[in-house]
C-alpha cells in the first residue's frame, strides 16, 4: 500500500471502525444503508472479476484426455 493513496475521510463518509456512540438513530440507519449499498457494489465487482477469471481459466485450459 502506498501512503500517497491514503486520504482522510470526506464529510459524511462511512468509516469502518468509527465510534458510533454519538450518532443518532437516523444517522445509524443512514450508515447501515450506505454500508449495504457498498456491500452490493463490492459483490458486483467480485462477481465481475470471478467471471473474467473463469473466462481466462477456460481459455488456457488444456485437455489432457
Amino acid at each position: 500500500m502506498d501512503w500517497d493513496d491514503v486520504r482522510p475521510p470526506q464529510s459524511g463518509e462511512v468509516v469502518v471502525g468509527a465510534n458510533l456512540e454519538r450518532l443518532s438513530v437516523g444517522e445509524l440507519e443512514a450508515r447501515i444503508a450506505a454500508l449495504k449499498a457498498e456491500i452490493e457494489r463490492v459483490e458486483g465487482e467480485l462477481e465481475r472479476k470471478r467471471g473474467h477469471e473463469a473466462q481466462a481459466a477456460a481459455l488456457f485450459k488444456t485437455d489432457d484426455t
